[in-house]
Parts: structure tokens; sequence; C-alpha cells
């Protein structure tokens, strides 16, 4: 039976697989990045649990994931107001 250390690293190879090939939308690779960060968050929980039971880490963690993921939808939302579209192919990230 597979444990929950090893169906966690899955998760996050299957996430890495994911941001990989949704290249096309910015919302598809914010939302592999989303649940990528999740799940280094889980491990990071039962890691810290184990070893040396400190919460505040994790805290720091949590709080750096929401900043990224503000950030990011602020970047979509300009975008799709400047572009029309989170069409990653149409940026032309020279023009900006």
């Amino acid at each position: 039976m597979i444990s929950l250390i090893n169906f966690l690293m899955l998760m996050f190879f299957i996430g890495n697989y994911m941001l990989i090939s949704n290249r096309k939308h910015l919302l598809n690779m914010l939302l592999s990045l989303e649940f990528l960060m999740l799940i280094l968050m889980f491990i990071l929980f039962f890691y810290l649990a184990e070893i040396m039971n400190d919460i505040y880490f994790l805290m720091m963690f949590l709080v750096m994931m929401v900043c990224e993921g503000v950030l990011g939808v602020s970047i979509l939302v300009v975008l799709i107001r400047m572009m029309g579209s989170d069409y990653f192919q149409i940026f032309n990230l020279l023009k900006c």
C-alpha cells in the first residue's frame, strides 16, 4: 500500500506535469502553481510535525502562498484588461 508521503510526492510530480503541459492559458498555469504550493504545504506539515514540531514556519509559508496567489491573480487581471484574453501565446513581454 502506498504511504502518505509517497502519495504526496506523486501528486507533486503530477502537478509539475500539469504546469508544464498547460502552458496555453495563464489561468491554468496559476491553478497548477497553487496546486503545487498546496502539496508542498502538506509535505512541510508532515515533515515538521514529525521532526521539529514547529508551526511558525508553516504559517509563514501559508502567508507566502496567499501573497503569491494574490499577485498572480492581479497580474492576470491586468493582462486580461490589456490584451483581452489570458491566452499566453499573444503576450509579448518585450512590449510591456
